[in-house]
């Protein structure tokens, strides 16, 4: 077979469709399946950094949009390196699918309440939803293969192409869907001997807004490499996340570039915040990136930003500056080392300069610790971490008739108290924020 036949196989084989319309690739058929999918339409209403996604306000971003952003930025950096487009654009829209409600908060509830049956991680839960909860295809027994995408998307997608492992807590893939994991992941190379490419990070986690160090790893624990079109998605979603987050406060009030950030001391503080959580530089490193960062004339007129037309001019102007920052710089230093020609799958690892991965960090931090550390936030967090545990322990006790259609017999059909905690897993991670305010309030009796 040849590389491309490897690439872009899919786990179930299909029938050749006779539509008419054989200048669609696999690739173009893997992007169109996530486009259509009900698992992208609910990201509408899930949680991206600011509370409420449902408020109306138009400005803000919801999962939703953030996708769509990430895709973007993804498939313009893969083209430019010599990816296929369509691969990177679908691992941009699709990276975010497994998120549950309420964000990275909600994540690290279910992953308390999934003790059980292996937690829960929501890059782990996107795989999950696209090779097995998604209806789409079924293979010879009638067994669901979710989206059955092209081997080639589904790695891109892989963010964390590694099991559960002790002190990590990201990862990418359930004990239970092992078996088309290890399809995916089949001909990737053997483990590399040291880290190497954008970061030396394994992207450990920990409370709210604590999401991994900015650029992600090319390799994971024990040399596990990950195609480069993960890794583009991956520098997409944090270029996306750091620039879009931080206009996102800037617009709703909760950023201000003049005070508190232009204190000196408030300065120090963000920038030991951003070591602790983003980078592995040292505060004082990156208080001089900070200082530069600031001074860019193009972030130094929002100082004063008022909401204005004029203001808003210059705040997107600003975003859409470093956004194309960052993604030329990342760029230009992968083919400084790998040379002008097409680079896909195992061919390069992605390049990003230290000095740009530190401002992106900063980006991120500002985000931290303005938005989502604002006062009062850790009240809302406890009750949103609640809500969930809350709602998990009440379609446990309820059972099957308490699950949608979708789920209702694969509890049935589940044949241990593990293999049904996942399924109510399954289903809570399923709803929108606002779904499960709802059926929290219909199901836990106060």
């Amino acid at each position: 077979m040849t590389d491309f036949d490897i690439a872009a196989v899919r786990f179930v084989d299909e029938p050749v469709k006779d539509s008419g319309d054989g200048w669609r690739g696999p690739y173009a058929r893997d992007r169109a399946r996530v486009l259509h999918s009900a698992a992208f339409r609910r990201l509408a209403a899930k949680t991206q950094v600011h509370a409420d996604p449902a408020s109306g306000d138009p400005l803000l971003r919801t999962r939703l949009t953030h996708s769509l952003e990430v895709a973007q930025i993804a498939r313009e950096m893969g083209a430019a390196l010599g990816c296929d487009p369509d691969v990177v654009d679908t691992a941009g829209l699709a990276h975010d699918l497994g998120h549950p409600p309420f964000g990275h908060n909600g994540e690290d509830a279910l992953d308390e309440m999934a003790a059980a049956c292996g937690g829960f991680e929501g890059n782990a839960q996107t795989l999950r939803l696209l090779t097995r909860l998604e209806s789409k295809i079924v293979d010879s027994d009638g067994r669901s293969v979710g989206l059955n995408l092209t081997r080639a998307s589904l790695d891109a997608v892989c963010k964390y192409p590694w099991p559960r492992q002790p002190g990590l807590r990201k990862f990418g893939v359930y004990d239970d869907d092992r078996v088309i994991f290890d399809w995916v992941r089949a001909p990737a190379p053997p483990p590399a001997e040291s880290p190497s490419g954008s970061s030396d990070s394994s992207g450990s986690s920990g409370s709210v807004g604590s999401v991994g160090s900015v650029g992600g790893p090319a390799t994971g624990p024990g040399g596990v490499r990950r195609c480069l079109e993960a890794q583009v998605m991956d520098w997409a979603d944090d270029v996306a996340y750091s620039v879009h987050d931080v206009e996102d406060g800037i617009i709703s009030g909760h950023v201000k570039l003049a005070l508190p950030i232009g204190d000196a001391e408030e300065r120090a503080r963000l920038c030991a915040d951003v070591a602790e959580v983003y980078s592995t530089q040292t505060p004082e490193a990156l208080a001089e990136v900070l200082d530069e960062l600031l001074a860019d004339p193009a972030l130094a007129v929002l100082a004063e930003f008022d909401g204005s037309s004029r203001a808003l001019v210059a705040l997107k102007h600003a975003a859409s500056l470093m956004i194309g920052r960052f993604a030329t710089a990342a760029i230009r230093a992968t083919r400084e080392r790998y040379g002008p020609g097409p680079l896909r799958r195992y061919d390069a690892d992605l390049i990003v300069p230290e000095r740009i991965r530190a401002q992106c960090a900063l980006l991120k931090g500002i985000a931290l610790r303005y938005v989502m550390r604002q006062p009062g936030s850790e009240i809302r967090y406890a009750r949103e971490r609640q809500v969930l545990r809350e709602l998990v322990t009440a379609l446990l006790d309820r059972g099957a008739d308490a699950l949608d259609p979708v789920f209702a017999p694969m509890y049935r059909a589940a044949d241990s108290d593990e293999a049904r905690l996942r399924v109510v897993i399954d289903q809570v991670a399923s709803l929108t924020d606002r779904a499960a305010l709802n059926w929290h309030a219909r199901l836990v009796r106060r």
